[in-house]
């Protein structure tokens, strides 16, 4: 029904421009949260930029280092010694496990390295040795490869490039004080291996800005170089930072450039994926990036991004079926402890007593900040809240920076009604949702 008011024109006219001003003023702000909500929508990811890694041969980097380890073989023999055809050997095998994920080729790669160490002469024994050490290092075995750079460098060694190692050592197994004396004698801002440790120690300490200059000035010497082989690691390193820095779209970048150079990548898919799936909440190509990529590189930790998608979509059936499959494959001896931590996290909710035994067999693998978050959350889930307290004042807070440490940290908080410090985190927890998928962003938002 409309209503007919008699005024003069004056008042009318003042009623009309108010009300013209409002709906300017109510259009403005409609179109600002528009402007947010499509920002927060706005897609990463375009399928046909990568469309085309996912058909091309997803064998082909593998088919390549099994002819390299193939030759290599042929020309060893089976009686000869031949040392200078044990370290292309073992390199293949290395190639082959990192092409295929089959953990047989990873411990090939050990036997043939171990082989060459006891026949090489004191000059080129070294360079084994600290091939041996970084396949420990990729088999977690971390105290292993320390003892054995320590000793190698002690004696006849290439002292930088002993001493580039024994930083990654250091690191991950929590002795930073050494590693930062390492990282002192061996400073040079125009050395790749240089820069890209000093990288990872300023992420460390929190500096995710410097971490990614300094990758930056690592990229710009490894396209100087033209080497495919550093452009490949540089690429898929600096994609994580800026991924961890919220520059989504830079990570994504630099996932493809990456695929431009090695198209059967894995981990570059992987980091595709985890944006379609964080990001861009695609789930379906989420699904179709992960079963490419397992058709022929199968690896445990992929199960349980599987899983995770199954529990996103509230289907618990096909979770717990990813879970199952996750242990299978990660229960097989050959892997060792590689996998503690994903296990630890795995089995919390069902077995948390297992899990706990779990986490304290990884203190004693190594002592860090990331393990001890570790131990505090299974310390939780068996009712020992107190404990679990101590653990994170003594050697979680202040000591590490990454959000699932923070969301642990937040959890034992909390249930020791410590709330004042749980908004802390939370607070700090908001910039890292993509990180950390869509469901713990969830849980953040609960806490």
């Amino acid at each position: 029904m409309l209503f007919f008011f008699v005024i003069n024109s004056a008042v009318f006219n003042n009623l009309i421009m108010k009300n013209i001003l409002v709906c300017i003023c109510f259009g403005i702000i409609m179109l600002s949260c528009k402007n947010e909500v499509d920002q927060d929508l706005v897609f990463v990811t375009t399928p046909a930029e990568y469309a085309f890694f996912l058909e091309e041969n997803p064998t082909k980097s593998y088919t390549a280092a099994l002819k390299e380890k193939d030759f290599w073989s042929r020309r060893l023999g089976a009686d000869s010694t031949g040392v200078g055809d044990l370290g292309p050997l073992a390199g293949a095998y290395s190639r082959l496990f990192e092409t295929n994920g089959n953990i047989q080729y990873l411990k090939d790669a050990e036997t043939v390295y171990k082989k060459a160490i006891s026949v090489a002469s004191i000059k080129i024994k070294d360079g084994y040795t600290r091939a041996l050490a970084k396949n420990y290092i990729s088999q977690h075995r971390f105290k292993e490869a320390t003892a054995l750079l320590e000793t190698s460098f002690a004696g006849v060694s290439n002292k930088q490039a002993t001493q580039l190692m024994l930083f990654d050592c250091y690191m991950e197994i929590g002795f930073y004080d050494k590693a930062e004396r390492v990282l002192k004698k061996i400073e040079n801002l125009t050395d790749y291996n240089y820069l890209i440790r000093i990288s990872k120690w300023s992420d460390h300490k929190g500096q995710l800005p410097a971490a990614i200059r300094y990758m930056e000035k690592a990229k710009n010497i490894a396209e100087s170089r033209n080497s495919l082989s550093l452009k490949i690691w540089t690429y898929t390193n600096i994609a994580d930072y800026y991924g961890h820095n919220g520059n989504i779209k830079a990570a994504y970048t630099y996932y493809i450039k990456t695929l431009e150079l090695q198209p059967d990548n894995a981990y570059a898919k992987k980091g595709i994926a985890w944006i379609l799936y964080s990001k861009d909440y695609n789930i379906s190509e989420t699904n179709r990036i992960l079963d490419i990529l397992m058709a022929t590189h199968q690896v445990p930790e992929d199960y349980l991004f599987k899983a995770q998608l199954a529990r996103y979509q509230d289907n618990a059936v096909a979770a717990d079926n990813y879970l199952k499959a996750f242990f299978t494959l990660a229960n097989n001896p050959l892997y060792g402890s590689m996998y503690n931590s994903h296990k630890i996290k795995a089995l919390v909710k069902s077995d948390p007593e297992k899990a706990l035994a779990l986490a304290k067999q990884e203190i004693k693998n190594r002592a860090t900040p990331q393990t001890y978050h570790l131990l505090a959350l299974t310390q939780l889930a068996t009712n020992q809240k107190e404990l679990a307290l101590v653990t994170i004042e003594n050697f979680v807070d202040g000591k590490i920076t990454e959000p699932m440490a923070l969301f642990h940290s937040a959890l034992v908080y909390k249930a020791n009604g410590l709330q004042e410090k749980v908004l802390v985190l939370k607070k700090a927890l908001v910039t890292s949702t993509f990180e950390l998928g869509p469901i713990v962003a969830a849980q953040i938002a609960e806490l």
